[in-house]
This record gives structure tokens, C-alpha cells and sequence, in this order.
């Protein structure tokens, strides 16, 4: 099991999220794990950077994208780390 490197707050999700991972049968736990040790999944080297300083200063939004079934979760953590959100990108 990976370590946590920070703290994921209050986990919320949206309707869109809920009815992704509902509709494959999957949990949202493995994309939490992997988000909150630092596996940022299939995001572009720009994003990857941005979240590793982020995460190297304690300061900035974390941003995950992964893929399910060919569609996208996204979950962001906030910069305070008070909470996280799994989303759809219809649903920013």
C-alpha cells in the first residue's frame, strides 16, 4: 500500500461522479488512494509539475484526471486541503 502524502479533507462527490462510477461498478477508494499519493494519473506534464509543486510547498490545488470506461475523473483537492471533490469535467 502507498503512503498518503497529504491530507484529502472532507471527500465530496458530484451527481455526475456518483453515476460514472455507479454505471462501471466501480468504488471511487482505488482514485482516492492513487490521487492522494501523489499518482496524478492522466494528466500533461504542465498539470503533473504544477501538482507536485503544490504538494512540495503545501500550497496550490492538487488536480487527478483518470480514465473510466474512455470517459474522465477528475478529482481536485483544495489548496487549504480542507476538502476534495470527484467530478465530471461536465460538471465544473
Amino acid at each position: 500500500m502507498l503512503k498518503r502524502s497529504f491530507s484529502l479533507g472532507h471527500v465530496v462527490a458530484t451527481p455526475g461522479a456518483l453515476s460514472l462510477l455507479a454505471e462501471h461498478g466501480i468504488s471511487a477508494d482505488s482514485f482516492l488512494q492513487r490521487h492522494a499519493c501523489g499518482d496524478w494519473g492522466d494528466v500533461d506534464a504542465e498539470d503533473w509539475k504544477a501538482n507536485d509543486t503544490a504538494l512540495a510547498h503545501d500550497d496550490g490545488r492538487l488536480f487527478s484526471s483518470y480514465a473510466v470506461n474512455h470517459q474522465k475523473l477528475w478529482i481536485i483537492t483544495e489548496s487549504d486541503r480542507s476538502s476534495t471533490c470527484l467530478l465530471v469535467p461536465a460538471d465544473y
